[in-house]
């Protein structure tokens, strides 16, 4: 018989797995998880879109006519940056209360709560509506796992079906209803090569390019802002044109980082943003991850509500948070059930050099998910 860590140990044991991403390597941790998994009554399977690029789906129960929850989180993580850290990334060691390490906040903690959780209950749920893991590869690079499951799931139905979804983000267990949308776009504009003193013998794309962020810093949505997440936002983050001083330039880039708001479609904005820039600017999609919002009216969002409220010692208001998460993918294959956004980590050090995680947090996320379990079982 496998013996389950704790939700602390279960964290500092995924921390010690390096999935930098890139290249990755999530497969050991699906390993890792489904054999704990399997071990404990589920039913598990793995999906990989690139070698050891490797997404898990475990399922228990489902027998009665009320679909699962679900939970989902990534084990993928950024690479550690420039800076020099303080500790090990990747020793997960523990002093004053914080677990520390890459990925302790963003995200290994709330996957390590939600599997040692779902572990406990496991017993408990052959005969009801059960749960389903979808762990995922690839969430940090725009959620390659969870749109590769999404795509997989139109076919073989490898998701199965979900109620409702839980995502173990990073929001110091603060339960959040949506996200913005992110579109990431390039945008190219071409020209004519020529000696840089002769210049009218070459048509110049850097200067189309200049003329294509002067429209960007002009271009409106002409949408309101969301009451809850406010403006939709476009940010020029990257220009490159030229390989030489004494050249006109034939070819020029930039990167567009737009972040939508509900109500917002991707194809329609991409459209106005064509006509916006006219036929010497050619866009491509970099990156294409729709908002995701549940009215906080929603009987089981505030069923979540009441949960959370004493054990974070605070009257719940609806929030949102700014970063995409798989839930953006994973919704419209689940037929979009509401969705709360509810993890351990700490939001501001995702992504941070010496990230860490309070350790009293992944204690509060396993019960918190205990008895999000125990309510939609009935166990």
């Amino acid at each position: 018989m496998t013996v389950t860590p704790g939700a602390v140990a279960l964290t500092q044991a995924l921390v010690r797995m390096n999935t930098v991403n890139p290249p990755g390597h999530e497969d050991q941790c699906a390993a890792f998880l489904g054999e704990l998994l399997e071990g404990a009554g589920f039913r598990c399977t793995t999906h990989a879109f690139a070698p050891r690029r490797t997404s898990l789906v475990a399922r228990i129960g489902g027998s009665s006519g009320k679909p699962p929850l679900c939970f989902t989180g990534h084990v993928d993580v950024v690479p550690l940056g420039a800076a020099p850290w303080s500790r090990d990334p990747f020793a997960a060691e523990i002093a004053d209360g914080r677990l520390h390490g890459r990925g302790s906040s963003d995200m290994k903690s709330g996957v390590a709560a939600f599997v040692a959780a779902t572990i406990e209950a496991a017993p408990r749920l052959a005969s009801g509506p059960g749960l389903s893991l979808v762990i995922t590869a690839g969430e940090e690079t725009g959620c390659e796992g969870a749109f590769h499951l999404a795509q997989l799931h139109k076919v073989e139905r490898v998701l199965g079906t979900a109620g409702a979804l839980v995502v173990a983000e990073p929001t110091s267990n603060y339960p959040l209803v949506g996200h913005k949308g992110a579109f990431w776009l390039k945008a190219t504009t071409r020209g004519v090569t020529a000696h840089g003193s002769m210049p009218e013998r070459g048509d110049n794309a850097v200067y189309k390019a200049a003329r294509a962020v002067s429209a960007l810093e002009r271009f409106e949505f002409g949408v309101a802002p969301d009451a809850l997440m406010g403006r939709a936002t476009l940010n020029v983050g990257t220009f490159r044109g030229g390989l030489n001083v004494n050249s006109v330039p034939d070819a020029a880039e930039l990167g567009i980082d737009i972040r939508t708001i509900p109500g917002q479609r991707h194809a329609e904005l991409l459209g106005c943003l064509c006509r916006h820039l006219g036929p010497e600017v050619e866009l491509a999609t970099v990156l294409d991850v729709e908002s995701v919002y549940t009215d906080p009216a929603n009987a089981w969002v505030q069923r979540v509500f009441a949960v959370m409220a004493p054990l974070l010692g605070e009257a719940i208001v609806p929030r949102s948070v700014t970063y995409f998460t798989d839930a953006a993918a994973l919704l419209p294959a689940y037929g979009t059930p509401p969705t709360v956004i509810l993890g351990p980590g700490e939001p501001q050090l995702a992504h941070q050099t010496d990230e860490y995680c309070f350790v009293h947090r992944i204690e509060q996320a396993v019960v918190a998910y205990r008895e999000l379990i125990r309510e939609w079982c009935g166990s």
